[in-house]
Protein backbone atom coordinates (compact mmCIF):
# COMPACT_ATOMS: atom_id res chain seq x y z
CA UNK A 1 0.00 0.00 0.00
CA UNK A 2 1.48 3.07 -0.98
CA UNK A 3 0.88 5.86 1.35
CA UNK A 4 -0.20 9.33 -0.32
CA UNK A 5 -0.24 13.01 1.59
CA UNK A 6 -2.70 15.16 0.45
CA UNK A 7 -1.32 17.98 1.60
CA UNK A 8 2.07 17.56 -0.50
CA UNK A 9 2.73 20.81 -3.06
CA UNK A 10 -0.43 22.50 -3.51
CA UNK A 11 -2.35 20.22 -1.43
CA UNK A 12 -5.57 20.22 -3.99
CA UNK A 13 -6.50 17.88 -5.92
CA UNK A 14 -4.47 17.13 -8.18
CA UNK A 15 -2.84 15.54 -6.22
CA UNK A 16 -5.47 13.22 -5.53
CA UNK A 17 -6.13 12.57 -9.53
CA UNK A 18 -1.96 12.23 -10.26
CA UNK A 19 -2.01 8.84 -7.41
CA UNK A 20 -4.95 7.63 -7.91
CA UNK A 21 -4.69 7.43 -12.01
CA UNK A 22 -1.17 6.16 -11.28
CA UNK A 23 -2.41 3.52 -9.08
CA UNK A 24 -5.09 2.49 -11.33
CA UNK A 25 -2.55 1.91 -14.01
CA UNK A 26 0.37 0.20 -12.50
CA UNK A 27 -2.33 -2.02 -10.57
CA UNK A 28 -0.89 -0.55 -6.95
CA UNK A 29 -3.04 0.12 -3.82
CA UNK A 30 -3.05 3.78 -2.86
CA UNK A 31 -3.99 5.28 0.95
CA UNK A 32 -4.38 9.22 0.54
CA UNK A 33 -5.02 11.46 3.41
CA UNK A 34 -5.57 15.11 4.20
CA UNK A 35 -7.41 15.14 0.66
CA UNK A 36 -7.13 18.59 -0.85
CA UNK A 37 -5.94 19.97 2.74
CA UNK A 38 -4.94 23.20 1.78
CA UNK A 39 -8.07 24.33 -0.36
CA UNK A 40 -11.05 26.64 1.27
CA UNK A 41 -12.98 23.02 1.18
CA UNK A 42 -11.17 20.36 2.24
CA UNK A 43 -11.91 16.61 1.29
CA UNK A 44 -13.66 15.07 -1.89
CA UNK A 45 -16.32 17.65 -3.43
CA UNK A 46 -18.79 15.94 -6.09
CA UNK A 47 -16.36 16.53 -9.07
CA UNK A 48 -13.02 14.35 -7.07
CA UNK A 49 -15.84 12.06 -6.13
CA UNK A 50 -17.48 11.33 -9.14
CA UNK A 51 -13.82 11.15 -10.72
CA UNK A 52 -13.04 8.42 -8.06
CA UNK A 53 -16.90 6.33 -8.23
CA UNK A 54 -15.81 6.66 -12.22
CA UNK A 55 -12.19 5.46 -11.93
CA UNK A 56 -13.28 2.31 -9.19
CA UNK A 57 -15.70 1.48 -12.29
CA UNK A 58 -12.94 1.32 -14.83
CA UNK A 59 -10.74 -0.79 -12.80
CA UNK A 60 -12.82 -2.96 -10.80
CA UNK A 61 -12.08 -1.46 -7.84
CA UNK A 62 -12.01 -1.49 -3.70
CA UNK A 63 -12.51 1.68 -2.14
CA UNK A 64 -12.98 3.10 1.23
CA UNK A 65 -13.65 6.81 1.73
CA UNK A 66 -15.46 7.44 -1.15
CA UNK A 67 -18.03 10.37 0.15
CA UNK A 68 -18.30 13.55 -0.13
CA UNK A 69 -16.25 16.00 2.09
CA UNK A 70 -13.80 12.60 3.11
CA UNK A 71 -10.24 13.68 3.67
CA UNK A 72 -9.01 9.84 3.42
CA UNK A 73 -9.45 7.44 0.76
CA UNK A 74 -7.84 3.73 -0.14
CA UNK A 75 -8.07 2.59 -3.65
CA UNK A 76 -7.18 -0.77 -4.42
CA UNK A 77 -7.67 -1.99 -8.41
CA UNK A 78 -7.56 -4.93 -10.00
CA UNK A 79 -9.07 -5.36 -13.62
CA UNK A 80 -9.06 -2.47 -16.01
CA UNK A 81 -11.78 -4.12 -17.87
CA UNK A 82 -13.16 -1.37 -19.89
CA UNK A 83 -16.15 -0.62 -21.30
CA UNK A 84 -19.52 2.24 -21.40
CA UNK A 85 -19.39 4.53 -18.71
CA UNK A 86 -21.69 7.61 -18.13
CA UNK A 87 -20.60 10.09 -14.74
CA UNK A 88 -22.57 13.24 -13.92
CA UNK A 89 -20.81 15.57 -11.59
CA UNK A 90 -24.12 16.72 -10.62
CA UNK A 91 -22.56 20.27 -10.23
CA UNK A 92 -20.33 22.52 -12.63
CA UNK A 93 -17.43 20.60 -11.35
CA UNK A 94 -14.97 20.23 -14.48
CA UNK A 95 -15.18 17.22 -17.19
CA UNK A 96 -11.93 17.49 -17.82
CA UNK A 97 -10.57 16.94 -14.64
CA UNK A 98 -13.20 13.71 -14.32
CA UNK A 99 -10.97 12.85 -17.43
CA UNK A 100 -8.02 13.39 -16.26
CA UNK A 101 -8.27 10.87 -13.68
CA UNK A 102 -9.75 7.99 -15.88
CA UNK A 103 -7.44 8.73 -19.43
CA UNK A 104 -4.30 6.72 -18.18
CA UNK A 105 -5.58 4.09 -17.08
CA UNK A 106 -8.49 3.55 -20.30
CA UNK A 107 -5.12 3.34 -22.62
CA UNK A 108 -4.59 0.17 -20.87
CA UNK A 109 -7.96 -1.17 -20.54
CA UNK A 110 -9.29 -4.27 -22.19
CA UNK A 111 -11.53 -3.35 -24.47
CA UNK A 112 -12.28 0.16 -25.53
CA UNK A 113 -13.28 3.02 -22.90
CA UNK A 114 -16.48 5.39 -23.86
CA UNK A 115 -17.20 7.87 -21.43
CA UNK A 116 -20.35 10.50 -21.23
CA UNK A 117 -19.74 13.06 -18.41
CA UNK A 118 -21.83 15.80 -17.47
CA UNK A 119 -20.75 18.81 -15.65
CA UNK A 120 -18.63 22.08 -16.77
CA UNK A 121 -16.60 21.92 -19.59
CA UNK A 122 -14.76 25.79 -19.32
CA UNK A 123 -14.04 26.08 -15.91
CA UNK A 124 -11.55 28.52 -13.56
CA UNK A 125 -8.34 26.31 -12.50
CA UNK A 126 -9.06 23.75 -15.05
CA UNK A 127 -7.70 22.65 -18.61
CA UNK A 128 -11.13 24.25 -21.00
CA UNK A 129 -12.27 21.08 -22.97
CA UNK A 130 -11.04 23.02 -26.22
CA UNK A 131 -7.42 22.91 -24.69
CA UNK A 132 -7.50 19.39 -23.67
CA UNK A 133 -9.00 18.55 -27.51
CA UNK A 134 -6.59 20.79 -29.60
CA UNK A 135 -3.31 20.72 -27.33
CA UNK A 136 -3.58 17.40 -25.00
CA UNK A 137 -4.79 14.87 -26.90
CA UNK A 138 -2.69 15.93 -30.26
CA UNK A 139 0.37 16.02 -27.84
CA UNK A 140 -0.50 12.62 -26.49
CA UNK A 141 -1.34 10.67 -29.90
CA UNK A 142 2.94 11.53 -30.82
CA UNK A 143 3.41 8.99 -27.83
CA UNK A 144 0.92 6.38 -29.30
CA UNK A 145 -2.04 7.36 -27.05
CA UNK A 146 -5.56 6.95 -29.21
CA UNK A 147 -8.57 8.86 -27.68
CA UNK A 148 -11.03 11.46 -29.04
CA UNK A 149 -13.12 14.27 -27.05
CA UNK A 150 -16.23 15.39 -28.23
CA UNK A 151 -17.81 18.71 -26.91
CA UNK A 152 -21.46 18.28 -26.94
CA UNK A 153 -22.67 20.89 -25.04
CA UNK A 154 -20.77 23.57 -22.98
CA UNK A 155 -21.35 23.85 -18.85
CA UNK A 156 -20.38 27.05 -17.26
CA UNK A 157 -20.34 27.93 -13.39
CA UNK A 158 -22.75 28.16 -11.47
CA UNK A 159 -25.62 26.22 -13.62
CA UNK A 160 -23.19 23.41 -15.61
CA UNK A 161 -25.13 21.09 -17.99
CA UNK A 162 -21.97 20.29 -20.03
CA UNK A 163 -21.66 17.41 -22.16
CA UNK A 164 -18.72 15.61 -22.95
CA UNK A 165 -18.04 12.23 -24.69
CA UNK A 166 -14.59 10.54 -24.65
CA UNK A 167 -13.22 7.60 -26.98
CA UNK A 168 -10.15 5.57 -25.92
CA UNK A 169 -8.80 2.76 -27.58
CA UNK A 170 -6.15 0.25 -25.87
CA UNK A 171 -2.80 0.48 -26.53
CA UNK A 172 0.71 -2.01 -25.64
CA UNK A 173 2.80 0.92 -24.72
CA UNK A 174 3.46 4.61 -24.66
CA UNK A 175 6.60 5.87 -26.58
CA UNK A 176 8.82 8.31 -25.55
CA UNK A 177 8.41 11.68 -26.67
CA UNK A 178 11.30 14.18 -27.21
CA UNK A 179 10.06 17.99 -27.70
CA UNK A 180 12.44 20.24 -27.35
CA UNK A 181 13.14 22.12 -30.40
CA UNK A 182 10.03 23.78 -31.33
CA UNK A 183 11.28 25.80 -34.27
CA UNK A 184 8.72 28.71 -35.86
CA UNK A 185 5.71 29.10 -35.51
CA UNK A 186 3.78 27.58 -38.70
CA UNK A 187 0.29 28.78 -37.50
CA UNK A 188 -1.80 29.81 -34.94
CA UNK A 189 -5.34 28.56 -34.27
CA UNK A 190 -7.92 29.13 -31.69
CA UNK A 191 -11.59 29.10 -30.51
CA UNK A 192 -13.84 32.06 -29.33
CA UNK A 193 -16.80 31.04 -27.80
CA UNK A 194 -20.28 32.03 -25.91
CA UNK A 195 -22.91 30.84 -24.83
CA UNK A 196 -26.38 32.44 -23.70
CA UNK A 197 -24.47 35.46 -24.78
CA UNK A 198 -25.10 38.23 -27.61
CA UNK A 199 -22.62 36.49 -30.22
CA UNK A 200 -19.99 39.69 -30.53
CA UNK A 201 -18.80 38.69 -27.26
CA UNK A 202 -17.53 35.81 -29.53
CA UNK A 203 -16.41 38.41 -32.31
CA UNK A 204 -14.51 40.41 -29.96
CA UNK A 205 -12.27 38.56 -27.79
CA UNK A 206 -11.28 36.80 -31.47
CA UNK A 207 -10.49 40.12 -32.70
CA UNK A 208 -8.33 41.37 -29.73
CA UNK A 209 -6.63 38.18 -29.68
CA UNK A 210 -5.52 38.02 -33.14
CA UNK A 211 -4.80 41.56 -33.64
CA UNK A 212 -2.38 41.07 -30.58
CA UNK A 213 -0.70 38.01 -32.30
CA UNK A 214 -0.66 39.34 -34.93
CA UNK A 215 1.22 42.53 -33.63
CA UNK A 216 3.77 39.65 -31.97
CA UNK A 217 4.00 39.51 -35.29
CA UNK A 218 2.31 36.51 -35.70
CA UNK A 219 1.33 36.31 -39.56
CA UNK A 220 -0.98 33.05 -40.27
CA UNK A 221 -3.66 33.18 -37.26
CA UNK A 222 -7.16 31.82 -37.67
CA UNK A 223 -9.26 32.36 -34.47
CA UNK A 224 -12.93 30.75 -35.02
CA UNK A 225 -16.10 31.77 -33.60
CA UNK A 226 -18.74 29.86 -31.48
CA UNK A 227 -22.45 31.41 -30.49
CA UNK A 228 -25.73 30.42 -30.92
CA UNK A 229 -29.15 32.81 -31.74
CA UNK A 230 -31.16 33.11 -28.22
CA UNK A 231 -33.86 30.64 -29.71
CA UNK A 232 -31.82 27.66 -30.22
CA UNK A 233 -29.18 28.05 -27.35
CA UNK A 234 -29.49 25.05 -25.61
CA UNK A 235 -26.91 26.08 -22.77
CA UNK A 236 -28.71 26.21 -19.16
CA UNK A 237 -26.37 29.59 -18.23
CA UNK A 238 -24.24 32.14 -19.71
CA UNK A 239 -20.49 31.84 -20.21
CA UNK A 240 -17.50 32.87 -22.70
CA UNK A 241 -13.72 32.07 -22.92
CA UNK A 242 -11.13 31.45 -25.72
CA UNK A 243 -8.56 28.83 -26.38
CA UNK A 244 -5.48 29.38 -28.38
CA UNK A 245 -2.87 26.94 -29.76
CA UNK A 246 0.52 27.34 -31.67
CA UNK A 247 1.46 24.24 -33.89
CA UNK A 248 5.67 24.68 -34.65
CA UNK A 249 8.42 23.42 -36.99
CA UNK A 250 9.24 20.49 -34.51
CA UNK A 251 5.61 19.55 -33.68
CA UNK A 252 4.76 21.03 -30.55
CA UNK A 253 1.70 22.14 -29.90
CA UNK A 254 1.37 25.25 -27.23
CA UNK A 255 -1.65 26.72 -25.70
CA UNK A 256 -3.60 29.26 -23.87
CA UNK A 257 -6.62 30.39 -22.46
CA UNK A 258 -8.96 32.82 -20.60
CA UNK A 259 -12.30 32.74 -19.15
CA UNK A 260 -14.97 35.55 -19.08
CA UNK A 261 -16.83 36.37 -16.35
CA UNK A 262 -19.47 39.42 -14.90
CA UNK A 263 -17.94 42.63 -15.74
CA UNK A 264 -14.94 41.11 -17.34
CA UNK A 265 -15.02 43.15 -21.01
CA UNK A 266 -14.60 40.80 -23.70
CA UNK A 267 -11.34 42.29 -24.65
CA UNK A 268 -10.02 41.71 -21.86
CA UNK A 269 -10.76 37.96 -22.32
CA UNK A 270 -8.95 38.13 -25.40
CA UNK A 271 -5.81 39.72 -24.97
CA UNK A 272 -4.80 37.78 -21.46
CA UNK A 273 -4.66 34.71 -23.75
CA UNK A 274 -2.80 36.17 -26.38
CA UNK A 275 -0.28 37.40 -24.08
CA UNK A 276 -0.21 34.51 -22.57
CA UNK A 277 0.99 32.58 -25.44
CA UNK A 278 3.41 35.17 -26.45
CA UNK A 279 4.91 35.31 -23.51
CA UNK A 280 5.51 31.45 -23.62
CA UNK A 281 6.40 31.03 -27.07
CA UNK A 282 9.20 34.00 -26.58
CA UNK A 283 10.67 31.87 -24.18
CA UNK A 284 11.52 28.76 -26.94
CA UNK A 285 10.42 26.30 -25.01
CA UNK A 286 8.06 23.21 -26.59
CA UNK A 287 5.95 23.11 -23.98
CA UNK A 288 3.08 25.31 -22.25
CA UNK A 289 3.02 25.41 -18.62
CA UNK A 290 -0.08 23.80 -18.41
CA UNK A 291 0.23 20.79 -20.89
CA UNK A 292 3.94 19.87 -18.82
CA UNK A 293 2.15 19.00 -15.78
CA UNK A 294 -0.33 16.79 -18.12
CA UNK A 295 2.22 15.38 -19.71
CA UNK A 296 4.44 13.89 -16.52
CA UNK A 297 2.95 10.91 -15.66
CA UNK A 298 2.67 9.58 -19.40
CA UNK A 299 6.28 10.41 -19.58
CA UNK A 300 6.94 8.34 -16.86
CA UNK A 301 4.93 5.06 -18.24
CA UNK A 302 6.37 5.49 -22.01
CA UNK A 303 8.84 2.87 -23.31
CA UNK A 304 12.37 4.74 -23.36
CA UNK A 305 13.90 8.45 -22.73
CA UNK A 306 11.67 11.37 -22.88
CA UNK A 307 12.93 15.08 -22.95
CA UNK A 308 10.68 18.04 -22.77
CA UNK A 309 11.68 22.03 -22.48
CA UNK A 310 8.88 23.73 -20.45
CA UNK A 311 7.84 27.55 -20.74
CA UNK A 312 6.97 27.23 -17.05
CA UNK A 313 7.85 24.60 -13.68
CA UNK A 314 4.61 25.05 -12.19
CA UNK A 315 4.52 23.78 -8.94
CA UNK A 316 1.77 21.48 -10.22
CA UNK A 317 4.52 20.15 -12.57
CA UNK A 318 6.76 19.45 -9.54
CA UNK A 319 4.52 18.37 -7.06
CA UNK A 320 3.37 15.82 -10.28
CA UNK A 321 6.80 14.75 -10.57
CA UNK A 322 7.54 14.06 -6.88
CA UNK A 323 4.12 12.06 -6.55
CA UNK A 324 5.09 10.18 -9.59
CA UNK A 325 8.53 9.31 -8.17
CA UNK A 326 7.47 7.77 -5.23
CA UNK A 327 4.45 5.78 -6.57
CA UNK A 328 6.29 4.51 -10.27
CA UNK A 329 9.72 3.77 -8.82
CA UNK A 330 11.28 6.62 -11.96
CA UNK A 331 13.87 9.39 -11.78
CA UNK A 332 12.78 12.85 -12.96
CA UNK A 333 16.26 15.26 -14.16
CA UNK A 334 14.94 19.36 -14.01
CA UNK A 335 16.51 21.29 -14.81
CA UNK A 336 15.36 25.47 -13.48
CA UNK A 337 13.38 26.81 -10.97
CA UNK A 338 9.42 26.84 -10.00
CA UNK A 339 8.01 29.82 -12.12
CA UNK A 340 10.55 29.72 -14.62
CA UNK A 341 11.45 27.95 -18.25
CA UNK A 342 12.85 24.00 -17.28
CA UNK A 343 14.29 20.88 -18.81
CA UNK A 344 12.42 18.26 -17.98
CA UNK A 345 14.02 14.06 -18.87
CA UNK A 346 12.76 10.67 -17.77
CA UNK A 347 13.69 6.93 -18.61
CA UNK A 348 9.94 5.83 -18.11
CA UNK A 349 8.70 2.39 -17.21
CA UNK A 350 7.77 1.03 -20.73
CA UNK A 351 4.45 -0.64 -18.86
CA UNK A 352 2.82 -3.14 -20.72
CA UNK A 353 -1.06 -3.97 -19.97
CA UNK A 354 0.85 -7.82 -19.30
CA UNK A 355 3.77 -6.33 -17.11
CA UNK A 356 1.78 -4.16 -14.76
CA UNK A 357 3.90 -2.34 -11.77
CA UNK A 358 4.27 -4.38 -8.57
CA UNK A 359 5.19 -3.42 -5.19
Amino acid sequence: MIEIDGAVGEGGGAVLRTALALGAVSQRPIHIYNIRAKRARPGLQPQHLRGVEGLAKLTNARVEGAKLNSTELTFEPTIIEGGRYHIDIGTAGSTTLVLQILMPAAAFARKPVEVEIRGGTDNPMAPPIDFLKNVTLPTLRKMGYRGEVECVQRGHYPKGGGVVRAHIEPIEKLHALTLTEPGKVVRISGLAHCVRLPDHIATRMAHVASMALVKAGYSKVHIKTESYPPTQDPHLGPGAGITLWAETEGGAILGSSSLGKLGKPAEQVGREAAESLIAQLKTGCAVDRHLTDQLVPYLALAEGVSEITSAELTSHTLTNIALVEQILGVKFEVQGQQGQPGRIRVKGLGLHPERPVKA
